[in-house]
Parts: C-alpha cells; structure tokens; sequence
C-alpha cells in the first residue's frame, strides 16, 4: 500500500537540478582560471590589472543596477563572468577605461536594459568587447609580444593580424601561413599557437588551457557539444576548402590547425557561443547557430577586412535565436495543427 504522506503534489517543474545558476556561473569561472594566468605570465601584470579592473566595473554596475531595482544579484556570480570574459578579450597594455566603458557597458546597456539575467538577447562580454573595438580601434589593436620569446615590453602584430596584409599582396611564394609569418620575421609555429606563446588577447591566446576548461564544463554538463562541433568543425571545413585561395594555394589547401588555434575562436567557441541564455532551446537548434557562427567567421575573416571575426559572427547569430527557436521547437505530445474541414 502507498504511503500517501510521502506523495507532495506540486505544479510544475516537477524535476529540478542541483545546478544553481550560481553554481554554474562560479564554475565556469574556474574554468577559465588557467588561461587567465597564462595570460598574466606571458604578459605580465598589466594582463592582471585590466582583468581586475573589467571583473570590479562589471560588478559596481551590477551592484547599482540591483540595488535600484532592489534585487541581489551579484552573488549569482554572471556579473563577475561577464568581466572576467571583458577581461580576457582585451590587449594586455589597453588604456584602463576602455574595459571600464566594455563591463559598464555589457552590464548596463546589454543586460539590465533588457530586464537582467536571462532575459538579454546577446552576450553581453562581447557586445562591450565589440562596442569599445568600434569606438577606440587604435589601443584595441596594440599587441604585446609575450615575455616569453625573449621581448619584453615589445608591440607587436598577431598572427592573424599580419596573415591580413597577405591576402593583399599580389604575388606570394610561400606553402601556407605559416611560412608566410616566418618570412615577415615572426616565427610562429604551432606549438606556439597551442599553448599560447603569441601575441593577442589576454585570455584568448592558450588554446590547450581554455580547451582542458570545456573539457571539465563537459564532464560536468555545464556545456554540450553541440555548438562547439557545428561551430568548430564548419569552420575547418570552410578553410580547409578556401582558405588556400587566398594565399594562392587553391582550394582544399587552407591551413586548418592554423586557424583554429588563431585569435578569439576557442574562447568563442567554447564560452561565448554556448552562453545558454543567448543560444537556441534544442540541440538541432543549437547546431544550425554553430553553423552559422562557423560560416560568418570564416566568410568574415578569409574575405572581410577585418583580421578577427568570432565576436561578429556570434552576435549575428544571436539576432537569429528566436528564428531558430520557432522551426526547431519541440511538438508538444498530442498537440498538433488543427485541419480546417473542407466545405466550412
């Protein structure tokens, strides 16, 4: 006979997880620690510095937005996040007020003026990230190269930044970018581009740290792969396809490894695409918006002017989540379109 007493009738949810939000915005933090401190080693304590002042403007923004609103939300850990993110995708030597300008930004304009966490329709790190890179290019585009090979306290272009120039020329002599980057007098090799050992922004530039980070949001259910595989793997698709035809190789000749572990796209791909209140409801949706990502990257960074295209590509697509929600929502059970009767 059932124990009636242990029967609690509810509405629903009836099932719930034991993620909080602020548990999962704290572990995402962790998880971007490593490549933090890689950051700071390779450039030194002004990486720290405009980490420390993103993740304090972000916070003071969030604290007075809430405080107006009279809601506690700083605890939830998403604003110390977003900062953190702002952080990561500056310069190492960027004048302090422009991630101040990027955090208040995200945090004000992005966020709250859409009615807070959840309820924004693009991330917000990136929208200040792409608000001060329009607004003050200059210092958004001054790179130092890491203390690491030798230089200390010397600018420098990225790789992606000098591969640009390359697309321009009319004639190249050279297998790929690689050996184009070797010949302009700034020896990259890929074991630099995998654990970071090149010039670009703070959090960005290790791929090995940021790719063991999702690997724990896997393990843990915090990310799913279904962005960072469309996302990832349309990319390299695409430039393995035409990323030749530009350096003059012809097609399925493009340098793949190149340049997945070039500029912003692991960051992107892995923290920032998969934003959960930015992207899709289902798994088939979230595929088609990593796809998207992977075209627009490619298209913008292959063909457009710019060197970096992940930001861009991530924001178009936010614009398309509801489109996406509304063709790859999932049919209710028993519900379905009423059929008008022939005659009435």
């Amino acid at each position: 006979m059932i124990d009636t007493k242990k029967l609690t009738v509810s509405s629903s949810p009836q099932i719930h997880s034991a993620d909080s939000t602020a548990k999962i915005m704290w572990t995402v933090v962790l998880s971007l620690v490593p490549a933090g401190i890689w950051g700071v080693y390779i450039f030194g304590m002004s990486a720290l510095v405009v980490i420390l002042v993103s993740i304090i403007a972000a916070v003071a923004a969030e604290a007075l937005l809430g405080l107006i609103n009279r809601e506690v939300t700083v605890n939830d850990g998403s604003a110390f996040l977003t900062g953190l993110l702002v952080g990561y995708n500056m310069p190492p030597q960027v004048p302090l007020f422009i991630p101040v300008v990027a955090s208040v930004f995200a945090i004000v304009v992005v966020k709250w003026s859409f009615g807070g966490l959840g309820a924004n329709w693009m991330n917000p790190a990136l929208a200040g990230r792409v608000f001060v890179f329009f607004s003050w290019t200059g210092p958004m585009t001054k790179w130092l190269l890491p203390i690491t090979g030798g230089a200390d306290a010397v600018t420098g272009p990225t790789p992606l930044g000098s591969l640009k120039s390359a697309y321009f020329a009319t004639s190249l002599n050279v297998s790929g970018p690689i050996e184009y980057l070797q010949s302009e007098g700034l020896p990259v090799t890929y074991k630099d581009l995998f654990i970071g050992n090149i010039p670009g922004s703070i959090g960005e530039v290790s791929a090995l740290l940021l790719l063991l980070g999702a690997l724990v949001l896997l393990a843990r259910k915090i990310l799913t792969w279904h962005v960072p595989v469309a996302y990832i793997g349309s990319f390299a698709f695409l430039i393995w396809m035409f990323g030749g035809v530009r350096m003059g190789t012809g097609l399925f000749t493009g340098d793949v490894l190149f340049h997945i572990l070039s500029g912003g796209l692991m960051l992107g791909a892995l923290y920032m695409a998969t934003d959960m209140a930015t992207t899709p409801l289902t798994g088939k949706g979230n595929i088609i918006f990593g796809l998207g990502c992977g075209f627009l990257s490619f298209l913008i960074r292959i063909f457009g002017s710019l060197p970096e295209a992940v930001s861009l590509s991530i924001i178009v697509m936010n614009i398309f989540v509801p489109v996406i929600d509304r063709y790859t929502k999932i049919k209710r059970f028993g519900y379905g379109e009423v059929k008008e009767k022939s005659g009435e």
